[in-house]
This record gives structure tokens, sequence and C-alpha cells, in this order.
């Protein structure tokens, strides 16, 4: 047996780190002194131990660390894989925003850096349509109340959250000129664009400084705003998001048993907002269904509280007969996916149920 200071010498974990993974669950010893209260570890502990060190150096949380030392082999790779993606994902991310960061420095030294780029103006209707429902309306925070525009080579990304929900979307370019840029829209601005694009055959939507303009081919229509002078939240973390479970769904038969199923009253307690909340249960045979007032049935692999309103809105904002529902957990965000589009989706707070 091997007490605590000896497997921290033998391991790369500090005494405290064992004595944490303790604590959490993750890693124990094999016996603890009744008396003295001391951690003895077995011989065989010791490789483990040099493993989460490992996986603690390449930032794997700790649910994955268990199920990789818990898990068969298969369960453990797969865990590791999609960490794997996690971290390819976070570089991606770090590229895009050193990329950005350069693109405001050129801007810094070439205030007159424009960006141009051309899509199918119904491409960019549907995509508008996909967010618009998202949009903030707190005055006191601006940079909800409007819609992200981020252009670049494989696309125009769309972005909107009021903080409980979250709507992207992704209307491909056919041209792109000038650097990557990104660039809040206000509302306003957003809705006139929607207007002007229905009919229309292609959209040229213009960047330059803080200066936006809409213009659609074949006529001299555009609208001009001034993009919103605050910084977007981070919203990309959200879209790394593991769900346990996806399941296909028709729209239509959803948005009936919400309208005509149970609800309750709840208020949020982050500004004390009444609203109704649906409960969403999955069977264990993997069925979605909508729960009544009666408590959680004995078949039931889970339940999901969501914000009724927001639920319908995001079905209704696909426009799709066919949806994909993911869900991780009780506490974890609902995912609503439209399997024919891909990039477009939205993301739904749940509600802690009491």
């Amino acid at each position: 047996m091997r007490s605590i200071g000896e497997m921290a010498r033998h391991s790369g974990l500090s005494v405290s780190a064992l004595r944490f993974y303790d604590g959490a669950g993750v890693f124990g010893p094999a016996w603890v002194d009744p008396q003295s209260g001391y951690r003895w570890y077995a011989e065989e502990q010791v490789r483990d131990a040099r493993l989460i060190a490992r996986l603690r150096r390449v930032g794997m949380p700790l649910p994955d660390i268990s199920r990789v030392l818990s898990a068969d082999p298969a369960v453990a790779r797969q865990t590791l894989d999609t960490h794997l993606r996690r971290l390819e994902d976070g570089l991606s991310d770090a590229r895009r925003e050193l990329s950005t960061v350069r693109a405001l420095l050129d801007q810094r030294e070439n205030p007159m850096n424009t960006t141009r780029l051309t899509t199918p103006a119904h491409e960019l209707a549907a995509a508008l349509d996909a967010v618009r429902f998202a949009v903030g309306s707190d005055p006191e925070q601006p940079a909800l109340c409007g819609v992200l525009l981020e252009l670049a080579a494989d696309g125009l990304r769309l972005v909107a959250t009021d903080r409980y929900r979250m709507a992207v979307s992704l209307a491909p370019a056919a041209t792109l000129d000038g650097p990557p840029v990104s660039a809040i829209a206000a509302t306003a601005f957003v809705d006139e664009v929607r207007a002007l694009l229905d009919g229309a055959d292609d959209a040229r939507l213009t960047v330059d400084g803080d200066r936006l303009t809409l213009a659609v081919s074949g006529t001299d229509r555009e609208v001009t705003g001034r993009r919103v002078d605050q910084d977007f939240p981070d919203y990309r973390p959200m879209l790394r998001l593991e769900p346990t479970r996806r399941l296909a769904v028709d729209a239509a038969e959803l948005q009936a048993e919400l309208a005509a199923g149970t609800s309750r009253s709840m208020t949020r307690s982050q500004d004390g907002v009444q609203h109704q909340v649906s409960v969403l249960t999955v069977g264990a045979d993997g069925t979605l269904g909508v729960a009544g007032d009666d408590g959680a049935a004995a078949d039931e692999a889970l339940r999901v509280g969501v914000n009724r309103e927001f639920l319908l809105e995001a079905i209704a904002a696909g426009r799709r007969d066919q949806l994909t529902l993911e869900l991780g957990s009780a506490v974890a965000p609902l995912a609503i996916r439209y399997p024919d589009r891909e990039g477009t989706f939205s993301l739904l707070m749940p509600t802690v149920l009491s």
C-alpha cells in the first residue's frame, strides 16, 4: 500500500489533487484508516492516477475522466474522441478570434476597410426567419437587441440570443470581397432587410466601418443602418454541447401536444417574469411525450422543463415538418435542429422543475 504522499510522488498528482478527486468521487483510496483518516492506495491504482494526471493536462472534465476510468474500452475511446473534437473546435475558435483581432488591427490602421458578401436572397430570408424569434428586447442590453452577423468565406452566420434561448443559422456565401468581419445589426435594420428580400434573387451585405448596407440585385432598393457598438456574448461554447439523446419528431404533432397539454406557471428567478412551462419526457423506450401534472412515471428516463412559448416559437421558426430534438439532462440546454439545414438550430435553456 502507498500513502497519499507516495502516490503523489509516483503519479504526478499533488496531494491536494488526490484529496479533491476523492471528494469528487472520481478516484478514491483503496483504504482509509478509521482512526487517523489517512488515505492508503493500492499498488495497482498508480496506473489510474497517472492516467488522470495526463487527462487533466489536456483539460478533460471530471465527469469524462470518471467515464474513461470506469467504462468499457469502447466507451472510453469514444470519450477521448469527443474531447479531442472539443479541443480541435476550441483551437478553431481561437484561430477565428485571432483572425478577427487582425482584421480589427487592420481597420485601425486603415479605417476604410470594407467587406461585401453576396448570398441568395431566399437563403438569407430563411436564415433571418430562423433566428429572429430569439432576439432580446431589453434596452439595457443593446448587444442582445439585434442579430450578430459574421461574414466569412464559408458563409454568413447569424446568431441571436436573449440569454434564455439562442438561435443560429448559416446562409451560404456566393462571393466574399474583403476580410472576415462581424457586426451586430439592430432589430430595426434586420426587420427592414427581411421585408426587402421577398421575391429578390441575390442580396449583397456590406460592412463599411460602422455602416451596414443591404442591397438586392436588379433593383435600386437598399437598407442602411449602423452596427451596434457592443461585444456580443461568446456563444461558441454552446455549439459544442454533447447531447445524450437525439429524437426525430414531427413538428406539427409536437406543436399539437404542447398546445393541448398541461403546463405549469413558474416565475423566472433571474428577472421575476412569469411563464408557462411544459414538461417534456423521454421514456425508457426513447419516445417523446408532454407530461401532465402528475409525478414522474416509472418508465421515464428523462424529464425536462422548458418555456412553452419559447419552444413553440423555435419549432415554428424552422418552418420544417421534421425536426431533431437533442437533450442532455434536466439542466442542459434543449437543442432543436433542422435535418435538411446544416448549421441552423435553436437552443433553449431548461427550467428547473421544483
